[in-house]
């Protein structure tokens, strides 16, 4: 069952929705984050006769590869910016599914109401994993597929968070670091007996979209929602060259470039398990 918020709780959300609306996430998604949808939405077993939530959904990166393999979806996000966003893909691709704001952390969902919860780079970055956790598996029925996508605190992503964390607004209590969801044991500790993992898989998103490190870096200073909020912190702290210093150290250390254009490989990790 849902619960009610506490004041401090609903004044946390309502920043975390202003930050994944800052920016352009949805660019972000159509640029180079594409394929990490339809490889969730396969791995789950999304497809006819079966019932998914994608939760922290965003703008339907595996909700709509997961209605075209023709599953019943509700795609759940925080932030109303993002999923009217998605609304328009799933117009465009041509593909019904249902989208309801919902807190991760609190979903408004019965009891055992789906047979496949997953989240691609969605889930991880709620606050309070343990909350986020017990959630996806309260909601999943008995049998049913609890799938996960994370970016790896060994990867590049995990790299980003490392690197601008000094400079970011300080976290909530009790929050802890987005890319944890990355690791395997991390994961198997957040759901305990509630979810038996099959073999957990490290993949990478090979990207090439960006001709030069500085132009993926500008990238992510003008539409990702956590840099944007890192660095004006840093900004009012008179530290902004210092942010854009340890921003561009991160994409030079990762290019695989080698000189020519560059080239990068975010480390992601897939779970895919069965509800006890």
């Amino acid at each position: 069952m849902t619960t009610l918020k506490a004041p401090e709780d609903t004044e946390l959300k309502a920043r975390h929705r202003a930050m994944w609306a800052s920016g352009d996430y949805p660019s972000m998604v159509e640029a180079f984050l594409l394929p990490l949808g339809p490889h969730l939405a396969e791995a789950a077993g999304a497809g006819p006769g079966r019932r998914v939530l994608d939760v922290a959904a965003g703008t339907g990166n595996a909700s709509i590869p997961a209605a075209l393999r023709g599953a019943d979806v509700v795609a759940s996000d925080l932030t109303p910016e993002l999923l009217e966003a998605g609304r328009a893909r799933a117009q465009a691709a041509g593909v019904e599914l249902d989208w309801v704001p919902a807190d991760a952390e609190n979903l408004p969902f019965a009891d055992a109401s789906f047979d496949v919860v997953m989240s691609a780079i969605g889930a991880m970055f709620t606050p309070h994993h343990e909350r986020t956790a017990a959630e996806m598996a309260r909601v999943c029925r008995p049998g049913g597929t609890v799938a996960l996508l994370s970016w790896t605190p060994e990867g590049t992503i995990g790299a980003l968070f490392r690197a601008i964390g000094p400079f970011a607004p300080a976290p909530p209590p009790g929050a802890r670091p987005a890319p944890l969801w990355g690791s395997e044991d991390h994961v198997r500790e957040l759901f305990g007996d509630t979810v038996t993992w099959s073999p957990m898989t490290r993949h990478t998103l090979d990207i090439t979209a960006f001709p030069e490190r500085e132009a993926i870096a500008t990238h992510f200073i003008e539409r990702y929602g956590p840099t944007i909020a890192a660095r004006r912190n840093a900004a009012a702290n008179g530290r902004e060259a210092d942010f854009d210093a340890a921003l561009a150290g991160v994409f030079h250390d990762a290019d695989l470039g080698g000189g020519g254009d560059s080239r990068y490989a975010f480390e992601y990790l897939l779970g895919v398990g069965t509800r006890s």
